[in-house]
C-alpha cells in the first residue's frame, strides 16, 4: 500500500445493491448495511462556487483507495463530514502489489 493511502484521510464508502420495486423493476440503491471504512489519498479535481442565487456549488475530488467490492455508481461516500455521490465508475490502475489501486471521482451532495 502506498504511503498516501496508508496515512490518508478516513473515508466511509457504502456499497450498492439491486432491489425490485413494487412494479417489478430492478433498481440499484445504496446498501446502508454494507460499509467499508478505509483511508484514502484525496486529490481535488474541480470546483465552482455558487455566487448567484439559484446556482449550485460543485465540488469534485478523486479518492485513491484499495479495491472495494461492489462500490461504484449509486454508492454513497462519507468524507470530510459530508455526504458525497460517486460521479464516475471506479478506475483500476494496475502496478506492483504496493501501487495498484482504484481511483474514484466523488461529488459533494448539495446542502
Amino acid at each position: 500500500m502506498s504511503v498516501q493511502r496508508r496515512r490518508g484521510v478516513p473515508v466511509t464508502l457504502y456499497a450498492r445493491k439491486t432491489i425490485t420495486d413494487a412494479r417489478g423493476n430492478s433498481m440499484i440503491v445504496v446498501d446502508k448495511d454494507t460499509k467499508f471504512e478505509t483511508r484514502a489519498a484525496v486529490i481535488p479535481q474541480r470546483s465552482s462556487k455558487a455566487e448567484i442565487p439559484g446556482q449550485q456549488q460543485i465540488d469534485v475530488v478523486r479518492l485513491v483507495v484499495d479495491y472495494l467490492p461492489n462500490v461504484g455508481l449509486w454508492s454513497l461516500v462519507e468524507y470530510d463530514g459530508d455526504s458525497w455521490d460517486v460521479a464516475a465508475p471506479p478506475q483500476y490502475h494496475h502496478g506492483t502489489r504496493r501501487t495498484r489501486h482504484h481511483s474514484i471521482d466523488i461529488r459533494r451532495r448539495p446542502l
